[in-house]
């Protein structure tokens, strides 16, 4: 599924799923099964965590980039196809469903932490997995059902401003698409979840570049055969969940029956301990994903559909930064984890410096590169871009935005190692505010440029200094190494 400018999933968020509440334990390299997790390098060195770290982040790296060519190939496609009605309420849709990503109630997160502590246990880790299908699973039904329900009272065509009388009929389907494919991914994506605990982190992101293949393929087979616009996005969207399921059921049907998730094996002790583990998070997750999707609904109502449109074509570009910082974090928490609680401070300190090293070089460079190049780009990949609405304060904004958050990333990462959450929490409702005020006004006082400039104003006001008090007392926690 494409994804609308500023939409970061979770584990995107502050570089990474913020798991809390509970001492990390480092999951098992790439490779691993899961009836016997074996470690191929001593993950308690130095030199084996170092390993780790530059492996993982090159594999995932490489995996992920298999399905990164889908969405740069699927976007002009959709957009000469749909028009930019239609696709500007497609990218408003989609933004929204972002911010509902808490809908797993940390779930997802938690189950990530307890698999990690569970690596010589397969059958309590099945325990865990059943408990958590289970529990999302009544929350997918219940999130369908509530769908259909609010779908036909909610007034979605004057939320979103819609104009054209054949955009506005088809309004109500779209959101019942896109949503009603939300929420059965929401249990299906604990697989990923799973595979990364176990240090599988190659099979991982080789599935979810399948799903972004599979969403492509549907996508220009249905444009090419003029199955129309419903269809094309359908099929944009499915794609992933459908991915996820054959996904879920190929990785269990060759982990033995002692690995498999059943009915029998959901208990309630477990289902209220995974609970309580991702409720400590939830609330950190609902701040950050609302504060980093709202972007385009904003647009569209201030500035119309039209510009939202533009908006999100451009925010394609700038998304390749944030996979970067997604993949990294991914990677690298549970091996800060394993770090602290052995109360080794100068490695995280030096693998964050680091870290912030790293992202500052490649999100700065490449981000210099896009506001160089960006109009050039969007005019060769899309087209029909109109390139006086993404003026060059846009590119230079965004392009400022992704380096700030992106160098911010690897403090907020420590933290979450270790579940402090309580000054992120602080730094990101203040945010959401403060984010939102501002950006609204930006957008009245100087059109388009004024929102990604106003995003940045915020978050060095409020998420900085956050970041830097909860970084200083997560290693004051853990003491000297």
């Amino acid at each position: 599924m494409t994804r609308a400018v500023g939409r970061a999933a979770p584990e995107a968020v502050a570089a990474g799923p913020p798991a809390a509440g509970a001492r990390v334990v480092a999951a098992p390299p790439v490779g691993t099964t899961v009836a016997s997790p074996v470690p191929t390098s001593d993950p308690t060195s130095t030199s084996g965590r170092d390993r780790a770290v530059t492996v993982g982040i090159a594999t995932a790296m490489v995996a992920k980039g298999i399905g990164l060519a889908a969405p740069l190939v699927i976007t002009p496609a959709c957009f000469r196809y749909l028009g930019d009605q239609r696709y500007g309420l497609w990218m408003a849709i989609t933004a929204l469903t972002g911010m509902a990503w808490f809908a797993d109630l940390g779930l997802g997160n938690g189950l990530l932490t307890r698999l990690g502590q569970l690596t010589d246990d397969p059958r309590q880790q099945a325990r865990e997995i059943s408990g958590a299908f289970a529990t999302l699973g009544v929350v997918a039904v219940l999130l369908l059902a509530a769908l259909v329900v609010v779908t036909p009272v909610v007034p979605w065509v004057d939320l979103f401003a819609v104009r054209d009388p054949t955009v506005a009929a088809q309004t109500g389907t779209l959101v019942l698409i896109c949503f009603g494919a939300f929420a059965v991914n929401i249990p299906l994506s604990l697989i990923q979840r799973i595979q990364y605990a176990r240090g599988q982190v190659v099979q991982s992101n080789v599935w979810q570049s399948a799903g972004a293949l599979a969403a492509m393929a549907v996508v220009l087979v249905a444009i090419a055969a003029d199955w129309g616009p419903l269809v094309v996005v359908a099929g944009a969207v499915l794609a992933v969940p459908v991915t996820n399921l054959l996904n879920t059921v190929t990785y269990f049907w060759s982990a033995g029956p002692a690995g498999r998730p059943a009915p029998r094996l959901v208990h309630r002790d477990t289902v209220v301990g995974l609970l309580r583990l991702g409720l400590q998070f939830f609330a950190l997750t609902t701040m950050s994903s609302i504060a980093l999707n709202v972007d385009n609904p904003l647009v569209a109502n201030v500035l119309g559909l039209a510009v939202a449109a533009h908006y999100a074509v451009v925010g394609k570009l700038f998304g390749v930064l944030w996979i970067f910082v997604g993949l990294v974090g991914m990677t690298v928490w549970p091996l800060n984890g394993a770090a602290l609680a052995r109360g080794e401070v100068a490695w995280v300190r030096r693998n964050t410096r680091r870290m912030v090293a790293l992202y500052g070089v490649i999100v700065g460079t490449v981000g210099l590169l896009l506001v160089g190049y960006g109009h050039r780009l969007i005019e060769l990949w899309v087209g029909a871009v109109d390139r006086s609405t993404i003026r060059l304060p846009v590119l230079v904004g965004l392009a400022g935005w992704s380096l700030l958050v992106a160098v911010t990333s690897p403090l907020l990462m420590v933290q979450n190692s270790i579940g402090l959450l309580r000054p992120q929490f602080v730094g990101w409702a203040a945010f959401l505010v403060l984010a939102t005020v501002l950006k609204v006004w930006g957008l009245r006082q100087f059109g388009l440029a004024g929102l990604p400039g106003a995003a940045c104003v915020a978050y060095l006001l409020t998420v900085v200094p956050a970041a830097l008090v909860g970084y200083r007392r997560a290693l004051a926690r853990c003491g000297p190494s």
